[in-house]
């Protein structure tokens, strides 16, 4: 009965569908390889200071789509589209460095470490260069899918226009709780969103030439002066005005003062429960300390391990 009990409560947590991921599965196989994988990513984003965001958001998008099991990287084929070609993942980027790295990593230890533990890895060491240290751990033992296509990408990736409810069916669809929401959605401190996916709310939220109400109007009309019209796909702006390659908790503050982008981050403050996490976040201490916990458990989410999948050798082909 004990048995039972914690195996739901591990389900509740989205924990035990890490399958049987560890600390240092590669001890024996490749000692080196979380040390290349580290020292890659930080050349690169030393680089390319955008990199932390564009790393971090490839990975959730390959976890909400069949797993944390690189299906995101996956090149489409004469008689597939593959995730990486569906809408929401068109402005994903840093493709070429997880190829890279992996590169590097094939150099060392051929065949042996999976792309989705590369990107597992990455993401968290891009993140963490601004801090000398990790900034979470990461479990390894990923093996790779062999599966990607567009719809799946379409149908299971939350889009920056949900409401809550929305959102928390599509967090709850992969065993990540309300908190999980509310504190992965902090990411959004850095990196930057594309006009298109917000401009409604400054021009033409309820189909009547109108602003959103929930907006800060003197945010909007900052966002205004950036975002000129509706049909504005390639104008960017940062996330966190003013500090969009820092990793710290203003997004929490500045979502308080109703400053979120996207209505996916107004949809927030649409439940006290939700607000009052939030309003908790803002304390960048426990931020980083409940940001560690819930990316643990998303790169738990659906892995594929032992058996399942494959080690594929290069991250955009499945092994022929």
């Amino acid at each position: 009965m004990k048995i039972g009990i914690l195996l739901c409560v591990a389900l509740f947590l989205g924990v035990c569908q890490g399958g049987s991921l560890r600390k240092n599965f590669y001890r024996d196989s490749c000692p080196q390889a979380e040390d290349i994988i580290k020292n890659q990513t930080q050349q690169h984003v030393s680089a390319n200071p955008n990199l932390p965001a564009k790393l971090i958001r490839m990975h959730f998008h390959d976890c909400f789509v069949r797993g944390c099991d690189a299906s995101v990287l996956l090149n489409s084929t004469a008689n597939n589209t593959a995730e990486r070609d569906a809408i929401p993942n068109l402005s994903l980027a840093g493709f070429d460095v997880i190829d890279a790295i992996k590169s590097a990593v094939e150099a060392k230890c051929p065949k042996t470490v999976s792309c989705a533990d590369i990107l597992a890895l990455a993401a968290r060491d891009a993140v963490s260069v601004q801090f000398n240290k990790p900034m979470w751990e990461v479990l390894t033992g990923r093996r790779d899918g062999t599966v990607s296509t567009s719809n799946e990408a379409l149908a299971n990736i939350p889009a920056p226009f949900f409401n809550l409810t929305q959102l928390r069916q599509s967090f709850a669809s992969k065993g990540l709780t309300l908190h999980d929401l509310v504190v992965l959605s902090g990411a959004h401190t850095i990196g930057v969103g594309h006009c298109n996916l917000f401009s409604n709310r400054l021009y033409n939220f309820t189909g009547k030439g109108d602003q959103d109400p929930s907006l800060n109007g003197t945010y909007a009309a900052f966002l205004k002066t950036k975002c000129q019209s509706l049909s504005d796909t390639s104008t960017t702006v940062e996330m966190d005005p003013g500090s969009s390659t820092n990793f710290d908790s203003d997004y929490y503050p500045n979502l308080l003062q109703k400053k979120g982008l996207f209505q996916s981050d107004a949809a927030l403050l649409t439940l006290n429960q939700s607000a009052g996490i939030a309003g908790e976040l803002v304390n960048e201490d426990k931020f980083f300390t409940e940001f560690a916990q819930s990316m643990k458990r998303m790169g738990n989410i659906e892995v594929l391990t032992d058996s399942a999948g494959e080690i594929r050798n290069k991250c955009s082909v499945v092994n022929s």
